[in-house]
């Protein structure tokens, strides 16, 4: 029993760590689009749309019409990279592990496929790659929160490290923009990260479930392909009165997935009482505001920095390196939320509260938390002083990293488990529809506003208030039930 339960936890231990090289190396490397666009507007992708214009009797060549064509990718791609989680995630609760993974897997080989196969002649090609790699990057991440109910306590650090290893994964565009430097072509580098296909397959096969990991976990719950071990005596007897001995027969049996995998406990509430609660609606409002300034934010960098650095190309080349640098600190700063969410879970509870209830709790401090650093991140890239962007950087890392690791843990605590691929999809979904917004903000400040964002940044700052509505609902909520338990327990005293 002692070597079984050591093979499991060495399988606990397998899948975590196979899990975390997959969200840090693969999952998001969407969000490291400003890398790579400094490597494609070397190769001339979209050259076409850079005009010569005279400005101050000096003939300049103005690139902002590839500039635009840039920020269309990244917007297309971030709307799908969140639109296609309402499928995936119908896909996930339905069809189990296996099957979102394989699909995931086929979508984001055949996106850095495009990439390798992609010239500046064929420059359209980036629209379907750039979405592709989104929406397989997005099916790793939904198929990996699940590993934290491998670890008990520790489950919302697990699933914020996972969601921090997924926004430090923008760092794969900044490698290959170093190695670009080096070298490297994009080719090389694209098809060489195709072949790490390889490495999903084997981890869905090996080290994840056919269908789910349950919460809370069953005892000796086991995943994978499962071996058992048979022990078989044979005696023998040689002549009439001879000497007996005898043979012991080992046999390897491999049980196929799906007689490994253990069903979860059915819901406690319907997937339309989900949607309609008040819980997910103002959850919605609190990663929409926060996720449109953040793809504004990226899908304008480039841009931006020419503007502050006059268009020094070596400037503009170090404050790129620095962002990319920093996205990829986004690993380091996610558990930070998971801790404080289990540590606050961690406390004494209250004569007669429930775990959800001291869950949701636990929430209220990080969901807070996460909205200030919105505020403040949102402020500072308002500010147009160059040097202050450093700071910037690290505020808008380590929001994204709140942000996405505390959406997947309120999820997860608020609503019951077998919803929660399809409410995770759901909120990404529509939040992604409202991130569309983020194009005309584009073209305003483009058009209108003559290449000055002060206006809208200061809007976008007053928008970001509206998410510290959802802790506060939050809040009340845990607050009215407390009430509610004291005027209960004084009833019953009387």
């Amino acid at each position: 029993m002692a070597g079984f339960q050591n093979s499991l936890a060495v399988r606990h231990w397998l899948t975590f760590a196979t899990g975390l090289v997959e969200c840090l190396c693969f999952a998001g490397a969407v969000f490291g689009w400003a890398s790579l666009v400094f490597v494609l507007q070397r190769e001339g992708y979209f050259g076409s749309l850079c005009v010569n214009t005279t400005a101050n009797a000096t003939e300049v060549l103005d690139c902002s019409g590839q500039d635009e064509q840039f920020s269309l990718v990244f917007t297309i791609a971030s709307f799908v990279n969140n639109f296609l989680s309402l499928p995936n995630g119908f896909i996930f609760d339905h069809f189990g592990t296996t099957v979102a993974r394989l699909l995931g897997i086929c979508l984001y080989t055949m996106g850095t496929l495009m990439f390798a196969f992609s010239t500046s002649a064929l420059s359209i090609l980036v629209f379907p790659a750039l979405t592709l790699v989104a929406g397989g990057g997005i099916l790793f991440l939904i198929t990996n929160i699940q590993v934290g109910n491998l670890f008990g306590v520790h489950r919302s650090t697990v699933i914020t490290l996972y969601n921090g290893a997924f926004d430090s994964s923008s760092g794969l565009f900044f490698v290959i923009k170093l190695s670009y430097e080096c070298g490297v072509s994009l080719r090389a580098a694209f098809l060489f990260i195709s072949a790490c296909s390889v490495f999903h397959v084997i981890r869905t096969f090996f080290l994840m479930p056919k269908r789910f990991i349950p919460y809370p976990l069953p005892e000796h719950y086991t995943y994978g392909v499962c071996a058992v071990y048979y022990v078989i005596d044979q005696k023998y007897k040689i002549g009439k009165n001879g000497l007996i001995f005898q043979i012991t027969y080992f046999f390897t049996v491999f049980f196929p997935l799906q007689l490994c995998d253990i069903p979860s406990s059915l819901a406690e509430k319907t997937l339309r009482e989900c949607v309609l609660s008040r819980f997910f609606l103002f959850h919605l409002l609190w990663l929409s505001v926060m996720q449109l300034r953040h793809y504004l934010f990226i899908g304008t960098l480039n841009p931006m920095l020419q503007g502050l650095s006059a268009g020094d190309p070596s400037l503009v080349g170090q404050y790129i390196n620095a962002f990319a640098i920093t996205q990829m600190c986004g690993v380091l700063c996610a558990p930070w939320n998971g801790l404080i969410i289990d540590r606050h879970k961690g406390k004494t509870r209250a004569a007669g509260e429930s775990e959800q209830e001291s869950d949701l709790r636990a929430m209220v401090l990080s969901l807070s938390l996460t909205a200030l650093q919105c505020v403040l991140f949102s402020v500072c890239a308002a500010t147009p002083y160059l040097p202050l962007q450093y700071l910037t950087f690290v505020l808008q890392v380590l929001n994204r990293s709140f942000l996405y690791g505390g959406n997947a843990a309120f999820l997860s605590v608020a609503f019951p488990g077998c919803h929660f691929g399809k409410l995770f999809g759901l909120v990404m979904a529509l939040s992604a529809v409202f991130s569309l917004l983020q194009y005309p903000c584009f073209a305003l400040v483009k058009g209108p506003l003559g290449g000055d964002p002060l206006y809208v940044n200061i809007a976008l700052t007053m928008l970001s208030l509206l998410p510290f509505i959802h802790p506060l609902s939050v809040y009340l909520h845990c607050r009215r039930l407390a009430s509610q338990r004291v005027k209960t327990g004084a009833g019953a005293a009387s």
